[in-house]
């Protein structure tokens, strides 16, 4: 989820720190999220990055050395199951105690094994839209994604988790924890609908701007990351999160990689300069994101970055939370066949 192109995989963003390797997505390497550990070290970790969620496990399971990742929620199950992570040491990580607790509402982060999970910020998907071409009635119900009149004119994010949070809002559920086999088939045939109006399914937050800043597109599902992006630019950007069927959110976090090739100590100094309540503006400005870190959120809590694209809201929410691996692996299946045409 990067606010920047993403840069190649694997490669190193700058010459940093030879001690500490975080494998990240490309964005979150800017100074101002961990400027603590600069402080403390003189220079920031070595980072290398991916593209997408799946990408950066593949890459881990198949042996790529690092000494943290920053997977989503979702993903760490399959971490875990994989035994490619061990817990951090909690005693170790003052600030977790200052993590708004529904972060670490599931068993998956935290067991009687130890933490192995540190929420670290959110965001919110929703309907970006062209205020000057898509009215506003319009864009009050999902079902834009699947109006003839739109044929050509929508964005989907080339994510699965994001779109079958789109397809399960669309078509009536909001809890993916628990999903039947008519519920994932209805959610199917949906988004099978909404391909038919998609111009282009995006890769990052700086494509999608570029494609809705050039016009190609109108309407798009959305992290809240590309809203100043878009407002930087002067385009008439809308971010509807109170659609009739609800919108969706989702958090990400670090975990602690097995037989990291660096320094244990400074893998906890850089958790520890992320959680830093000085950490939630930068991470605001360079990400659009939102710091789990309760005391952090506490100080850009009025900002309209966070009014509108964070904060609580009066509509359905999908909360994109740890799901049964196999049903996400059915997922991803059944959303390459939909981006095929099948």
């Amino acid at each position: 989820m990067a606010l920047v192109l993403a840069a190649p995989s694997l490669s190193p963003a700058l010459a940093a720190d030879p001690e500490l390797t975080v494998f990240d997505w490309a964005g979150f390497e800017e100074p101002v999220i961990y400027q603590k550990y600069i402080d403390k070290h003189g220079q920031g970790p070595t980072f290398a990055f991916y593209g997408d969620d799946d990408e950066a496990y593949q890459k881990i399971a198949s042996g790529f050395r690092a000494d943290v990742a920053h997977p989503c929620s979702q993903m760490v199950s399959k971490y875990r199951d994989a035994g490619l992570i061990e817990p951090w040491d909690e005693s170790r990580i003052p600030a977790v105690a200052d993590i708004d607790p529904r972060f670490l509402d599931s068993e998956v982060f935290r067991d009687d094994q130890g933490l192995w999970y540190i929420p670290a910020d959110f965001g919110s998907t929703a309907v970006a839209y062209n205020t000057e071409t898509v009215p506003e009635e319009d864009v009050s119900t999902l079902q834009i994604f699947v109006n003839p009149a739109y044929q050509g004119r929508t964005s989907l994010p080339d994510s699965a988790d994001d779109v079958w949070a789109l397809g399960y809002l669309a078509t009536g559920v909001t809890d993916w924890t628990d999903v039947s086999d008519e519920q994932f088939q209805a959610a199917a045939d949906w988004l099978r609908k909404a391909h038919q109006n998609v111009a282009v399914y995006w890769a990052d937050p700086a494509e999608e701007a570029q494609l809705m800043a050039s016009g190609a597109v109108d309407v798009a599902w959305s992290w809240n990351d590309v809203l100043p992006l878009l407002e930087a630019e002067g385009y008439p950007i809308g971010f509807q999160r109170t659609a009739t069927e609800g919108s969706s959110t989702f958090f990400c976090g670090f975990v602690n990689l097995k037989n990291g090739p660096g320094s244990e100590d400074k893998a906890y100094d850089f958790i520890n300069a992320w959680l830093d309540p000085g950490s939630a503006i930068g991470l605001l400005d360079t990400i659009g994101y939102g710091l789990t870190n309760t005391k952090g959120l506490e100080t850009v809590a009025n900002d309209p970055r966070v009014v509108h694209g964070l904060a609580e809201i009066d509509a359905p929410v999908l909360a994109q939370v740890p799901n049964d691996p196999e049903q996400r692996e059915r997922q991803l299946i059944e959303f390459e066949k939909i981006k095929a045409g099948y």
